[in-house]
């Protein structure tokens, strides 16, 4: 394990061949090389139906000549390939349209100091540990009463690191451990039965929910599930379980982010300086989080990180934005860059989450006559364009004030951007997710059903 926690021979890698680019004439350049390696066990039944490992040891290479930018990538990182590698990446970009925002980070927005998040757990555990948690995740889903059989339960660990090296003088590294548990569960019989399911995946095994947890959950929520309804299409006020409640953070952050800004394909396009989420709601986004799911002293550009205010009293702050789309928009990088080995630095986010307020979530549903309590979501019909909001959802018909009766095959829509100046938290935010939201009601949704 010591060995691949060592990342001296990736930097190593990186930096040869940084050189051999600037070599074969490139004039700026910068090269990731990301190692991974994961262990995972699936069963059903009792039964251990798949058991992996994965290694892998990647590089990409990015340069630049003028204002024209190619990226490529390998995974045979033997060093005699470098040099044919770097001059195959120059003669791309040669052959590249010009692009004037491309480039490297200004120097005096490079990190300096890498201060430790905690984001590695040094102890992977063996295949025969994957296998007992995920058969006591089994067990306990059914033994639930209800649960008639098991869709299935995992368990997996893994250790991944990146490396980044920049012509301009920048190196930097990051490892990080993941370690996750997951059971589903089938409730019911022939044509009544239902399923669903639950998960834990922290950084740190010590943080895991426990197996027995987890199975219990997803059986649980199995039954509750059982003889759905159908409702009537009308509109009515629609509150988010926490396990999907980030999703619609997720759509804000997308809407925001610097690319689709520029490109001018986002609703929130004319937004900035605007309030769009009720007054005193906040959406944070924090790389520097300790344990936190996507946290990072630097970004793919090397760019040090920082925690922001995406909205702020309601008000929409910043775009989400890395040096090419910061420089489109005559703005500053806000420290979002991210990449893989064969593709160029784009926007995304962190660790992002909403701040939870002050209602308890019964208390949110206490004022509801007539509602939908959503725990499920299908589909992707989301437009960012227009911000029209289209999903599939299952959850719970809200009456007077209680959660009731089980709905299913229904559909939800409205616009994003009335979805968000209603939106109210409840106080329940817990970071188990990369977004993360308390759960969430909005108002005045159409709920479409027979």
């Amino acid at each position: 394990m010591t060995s691949l926690l060592d990342q001296s021979a990736l930097m190593n890698l990186a930096e040869r061949l940084v050189a051999a680019a600037r070599r074969a004439g490139a004039d700026q350049a910068d090269a990731v090389a990301v190692r991974s390696v994961s262990l995972a066990v699936e069963l059903r039944d009792g039964a251990v139906e798949e058991s992996q490992r994965s290694e892998s040891d990647d590089i990409g290479l990015r340069v630049l000549v003028g204002h024209k930018q190619a990226a490529v990538s390998t995974n045979d990182v033997k060093a005699n390939g470098l040099d044919a590698l770097a001059e195959r990446a120059v003669a791309m970009a040669r052959a590249a349209p010009d692009d004037e925002f491309a480039g490297l980070a200004d120097a005096a927005l490079l990190a300096r100091t890498f201060p430790d998040l905690d984001l590695l757990d040094p102890d992977m555990p063996s295949v025969a540990l994957l296998e007992k948690r995920a058969r006591q995740a089994e067990q306990a889903a059914l033994a639930v009463p209800g649960v008639a059989k098991s869709g299935g339960a995992s368990a997996s660990a893994g250790v991944g690191g990146m490396v980044l090296v920049t012509s301009h003088g920048f190196r930097g590294a990051t490892i990080g451990s993941r370690h996750s548990i997951a059971m589903s569960a089938i409730a019911g019989s022939g044509t009544g039965m239902e399923q669903d399911y639950d998960y834990s995946s922290t950084l740190h095994a010590s943080d895991l929910d426990s197996a027995e947890q987890i199975g219990r959950s997803a059986g649980e929520r199995a039954v509750k599930r059982l003889n759905p309804r159908k409702v009537s299409t009308r509109r009515v006020a629609i509150v988010f379980d926490p396990r999907i409640s980030g999703s619609l953070i997720g759509h804000l952050a997308n809407a925001a982010n610097g690319s689709v800004i520029a490109r001018k394909t986002s609703f929130l396009r004319e937004k900035l300086g605007k309030r769009i989420l009720r007054q005193g709601v906040e959406v944070i986004d924090d790389p520097l989080r300790k344990r936190g799911q996507r946290s990072r002293p630097f970004d793919a550009e090397g760019v040090a990180t920082r925690k922001i205010k995406l909205i702020d009293d309601g008000v929409l702050k910043t775009w989400l934005l890395d040096c090419a789309t910061a420089r489109e928009l005559h703005l500053k990088t806000t420290g979002h860059a991210h990449r893989g080995v064969s593709s160029v630095p784009s926007p995304s986010p962190s660790n992002l989450y909403l701040a939870p307020g002050t209602q308890k979530p019964d208390e949110l549903i206490a004022e509801i006559k007539d509602g939908f309590y959503v725990t499920d979501l299908i589909g992707m019909g989301v437009n960012l364009v227009t911000g029209d909001y289209s999903r599939g959802a299952a959850g719970f018909w809200i009456e007077n004030g209680e959660r009731t009766y089980p709905v299913s095959e229904v559909t939800i829509a409205g616009h994003l951007g009335e979805m968000f100046a209603s939106l109210q938290p409840a106080n329940d935010l817990t970071f188990r997710y990369a977004t993360n939201a308390p759960t969430l009601r909005v108002e005045g949704l159409t709920v479409a059903g027979h």
